[in-house]
């Protein structure tokens, strides 16, 4: 057997040596990690309150470090001191925790709920399945959104992804994410980049330089945002005219808080949000975080959570459950998907650390 194959019947024994032992071998008590905000309510909706209602006595506890999670479970790794017990990271990340063992790696269909349709979960979740250590939840795309009373007089209203960088038609302050993934694609394409050769350009220093010298255009009208609820607040402010950010929390402000704020989906990038389950936890902690698991990606759950945010769920047997007045408001909806970027997971997993350093000295500049 190889290693691969040992260390998954060895994590199924347990996931299912844990799942068959009564109640009381399960711990009491799970850590989520996730992003806050909209998405983290729509988990605690969808997914939390209802296991809680199944199984009385758990206590959750939530911890919004998404964002850090990659150096954060290193350290707590080199400290030997896990206090995760799931944790919610895009597609690139859970590749790199895989590759350096701190992601367990799963078997779907023994780990995870067959789909409603009869489907094994490892054909129900089909290409999603980007990692060996990775449970899709949700589809999402970071894309813009804009003041519709802020579109210069006489000017059509942004549409395309080139308007981020035409400082003359569309003047005002935008907000980038403070970090390089979808910043440098972006700025490659508007560059004259071919989208099918962004990233052959991207992996080299000339074309490293590329994307930054084209952020430099645009560089002295920037905020640039780390949380998800930072880009919904500075346009509901006023304060700046266009900003990036995920088209879950845009919805939220055009459709729940009335902002006037619009959608441009013109290059949105798909990407994926899921759990990863860390190595090293004890046989009671991991036994309930499976059984928990098992319940919050099945497929009721995941089309539960398109009730309260514009995600779409990462199973195929969930999609005829969205509710249909979201379904207009999903990224993979025809009409918002006309032009829109892949998100390289392998690409980001092995050029992520190199080209964040050199992103975070040319914002220092």
């Amino acid at each position: 057997m190889t290693n691969r194959a040992t260390l998954l019947a060895s994590a199924a024994l347990v996931a299912t040596a844990g799942m068959a032992s009564a109640e009381s071998h399960m711990a009491s008590d799970m850590t989520l990690v996730s992003w806050g905000g909209a998405y983290q309510n729509s988990q605690q909706k969808a997914y939390v309150e209802p296991y809680q209602a199944n199984n009385p006595g758990v206590n959750v506890v939530w911890d919004e470090s998404s964002a850090e999670a990659v150096a954060k479970l290193r350290a707590m790794n080199e400290a030997d001191n896990i206090t995760w017990d799931l944790v919610d990271v895009v597609a690139a990340d859970a590749i790199r925790l895989c590759d350096e063992g701190l992601a367990m790696e799963i078997d779907f269909d023994e780990m995870l709920a067959d789909g409603d349709d009869g489907s094994k979960a490892s054909d129900d979740f089909g290409d999603m399945l980007v990692s060996d250590c990775y449970i899709p939840q949700i589809v999402y795309s970071t894309t813009f959104g804009y003041r519709t009373d802020m579109v210069p007089e006489g000017a059509d209203a942004p549409d395309e992804i080139c308007d981020v960088f035409d400082l003359e038609t569309y003047p005002g302050k935008r907000a980038l994410e403070k970090r390089p993934i979808n910043n440098m694609e972006w700025a490659l394409l508007c560059d004259g980049v071919a989208k099918e050769e962004v990233y052959d350009v991207l992996a080299t220093p000339e074309g490293q330089d590329k994307a930054l010298a084209k952020l430099d255009t645009i560089k002295d009208q920037v905020i640039w945002w780390s949380a998800g609820a930072d880009t919904p607040q500075l346009l509901a402010d006023g304060e700046i005219f266009m900003g990036s950010t995920y088209n879950g929390r845009l919805y939220s402000v055009i459709e729940e808080q009335n902002q006037p704020v619009a959608m441009m989906w013109d290059a949105q990038v798909f990407d994926l949000d899921g759990w990863i389950i860390p190595t090293g936890l004890s046989e009671e902690r991991l036994a309930r975080v499976m059984d928990f698991v098992k319940f919050a990606t099945d497929t009721q759950r995941l089309a539960d959570q398109a009730k309260y945010i514009s995600y779409g769920p990462a199973r195929a047997s969930s999609a005829p459950k969205v509710p249909e007045d979201m379904k207009m408001h999903m990224p993979t909806d025809p009409a918002n998907a006309g032009n829109t970027f892949l998100y390289n997971y392998e690409f980001w997993a092995d050029y992520r650390d190199d080209i964040d350093a050199k992103f975070q000295a040319w914002l220092a500049q």
